[in-house]
């Protein structure tokens, strides 16, 4: 099956999976989609994650995070994920543009020149690029 858009599609199942209550998703890998669960993993929104090698493609598979509230009540550590840049309308912003998700309690993934990072390290670098998503 093709897909318009592997960005958006990844984010999708990890919504999907975060409101199923699973404990981890698979989805098909790429570099792109490796860096961008490195980030969520650096700062810890996700367990994990781990390349595998199934048939004749390789497939990422995501370890999704719970947070205990209360005695029984368990959160996804992600509370949203929305895409910002499309195939169809991408989106790039300098360095006093970057958003602040959730006034700086999520993160914006931006896609920048010396790689993939959070809005705070791209800042912190002085360099803009293009805004993936946002995660809170």
């Amino acid at each position: 099956m093709t897909v318009g858009d592997p960005i958006a599609d990844m984010l999708t199942r990890i919504r999907n999976a975060l409101a199923r209550r699973a404990p981890e998703v698979c989805v098909p890998s790429s570099k792109l989609k490796e860096a961008i669960v490195r980030v969520l993993e650096e700062e810890g929104y996700i367990a994990g994650y781990e390349v595998e090698k199934l048939g004749s493609y390789p497939v990422l598979r995501i370890k999704l995070k719970y947070l205990r509230e209360g005695t029984r009540v368990w959160r996804p550590a992600i509370r949203g994920l929305r895409r910002v840049s499309r195939p169809s309308r991408r989106v790039y912003a300098g360095v006093r543009e970057l958003p602040r998700p959730y006034q700086g309690l999520g993160i914006a993934i931006v896609s920048t020149p010396q790689g993939v990072m959070t809005d705070r390290e791209a800042r912190r670098r002085r360099i803009g690029g293009e805004i993936l998503c946002e995660v809170w």
